[in-house]
């Protein structure tokens, strides 16, 4: 994130340019594919990680943020397995669009805290600054047009099914509390074929396409990283890595 004061350096530069915007890198793929791996990679490569966070100009935000808060009736059927959180409309797209301009116009910005336990938004959220790059994963950032034409770059990460299958059972079991069983009977019945609806047809709006998220080769990414700086200083004069 970018910081928790309501000062950064570079803020004074940045209100001396009306022209100042964020490049917005969207990153889409399948569940647990690599993305949230891709972009700390990015964000290793851009040297921002070592970098203090009230000085960090690379953000990354997640779609997983923007859950819709559910019904009584949803959170039962969640609880019991039973509620597709692969679909479209399990997201507060609203809340997302308006998240994205506020970043584009330079705001801060609050993004929910979701429990994935509980399967609710808590009450605290993480305020984001503002920063020159932001990076917003998700597995469907790109399935709305109004949301896609808000990236000036698309990334989709490419891993194959029996990969992320192992991935997502790992995780759900050791970080939000599953049992096997009940992990594969979700992604049989929701996230395989909300994934092959939903989210592959996407592929086709990525600039660039990362096969094995994270582990792929340093130089395709090498190249990413000189992409993404070309694009952010033609677009903001005097801008340097």
């Amino acid at each position: 994130m970018a910081g928790d004061s309501d000062t950064k350096t570079g803020d004074k530069a940045r209100d001396e340019s009306s022209n100042w915007q964020p490049f917005l890198i969207g990153v889409a793929g399948g569940t647990a594919s690599g993305k949230s791996s891709v972009c700390s990679k990015i964000m290793e490569m851009l040297g921002q990680n070592e970098i203090d966070h009230h000085q960090r100009q690379v953000a990354i935000l997640s779609q997983d943020s923007f859950y819709r808060v559910l019904t009584p009736e949803q959170k039962a059927k969640a609880l019991k397995g039973q509620f597709n959180f692969d679909h479209p409309d399990a997201f507060d797209n609203d809340l997302i669009i308006t998240t994205l301009w506020d970043i584009k116009e330079g705001k801060t910005v609050h993004i929910p805290v979701y429990d994935f336990v509980s399967h609710s938004r808590k009450e605290e959220t993480v305020k984001v600054y503002p920063a020159d790059v932001v990076l917003f994963e998700g597995i469907l950032m790109f399935y709305s047009q109004e949301i896609r034409d808000l990236f000036q770059m698309k990334l989709f990460v490419d891993t194959d099914a029996d990969t992320r299958l192992s991935r997502r059972v790992l995780r759900d079991i050791s970080e939000r509390g599953r049992d096997l069983e009940s992990v594969l009977a979700q992604y049989i019945n929701f996230v395989k074929p909300a994934f092959e609806e939903f989210c592959l047809p996407t592929k086709k709006y990525a600039d660039v396409i990362i096969p094995r998220g994270a582990d792929n080769n340093v130089i395709q990414l090498d190249k990413l990283n000189v992409f993404c700086y070309k694009s952010h200083s033609a677009t903001h004069p005097g801008y340097s890595k």
